[in-house]
């Protein structure tokens, strides 16, 4: 008699913690049907709301704009996130060599741009070892009040 107490209290609390003696099955964690998602660690990168192909367009012709015209206004995110392409191209610019120039040619959209910025980024960026743009805060937009910022060539 005595046997069978324990062994219906064990299965009793077997069952109170999720999981059955006899079928081996196990009660989710959350019991509301809500999955678990893992955080986001050392994947910093701005996503910027797109795709990826989209996020990659967006980004050459950010790149192409400033260094055709040196200066732009965007939103600071998207600043943020051109910066570190349009210093690689300069650096590329200094380096000079027919790789780098291919490279940049693969990323640029304009030929002609590539060409005059081959010529001139050795004499212009050649004491600086990087930190080619500024990112200045402005105003934020009127109709959305997203922060917006300028980006420009040093």
């Amino acid at each position: 008699m005595r046997i069978f107490a324990l062994l219906s209290l064990l299965v009793a609390g077997a069952a109170a913690f999720g999981t059955s003696a006899f079928t081996g099955s196990t009660i989710s964690a959350a019991s509301n049907g809500s999955n678990l998602s893992m955080m986001r660690h050392r994947k910093k990168l701005a996503k910027l709301g797109k795709p990826a192909d989209q996020r990659k367009a967006l980004l050459r012709a950010l790149t192409t704009e400033v260094i055709r015209h040196g200066r732009i206004k965007t939103t600071l995110t998207r600043a943020k996130a051109v910066r570190k392409h349009v210093d690689h191209i300069i650096q590329l610019g200094k380096r000079g060599d027919l790789h780098a120039r291919r490279q940049a040619m693969a990323w640029i959209y304009d030929k002609d741009l590539v060409h005059s910025l081959f010529e001139a980024a050795p004499e212009r960026y050649g004491d600086r070892n990087g930190g080619y743009t500024r990112v200045l805060r402005t105003m934020p937009r009127q109709g959305d009040n997203a922060k917006m910022a300028v980006i420009e060539l040093v």
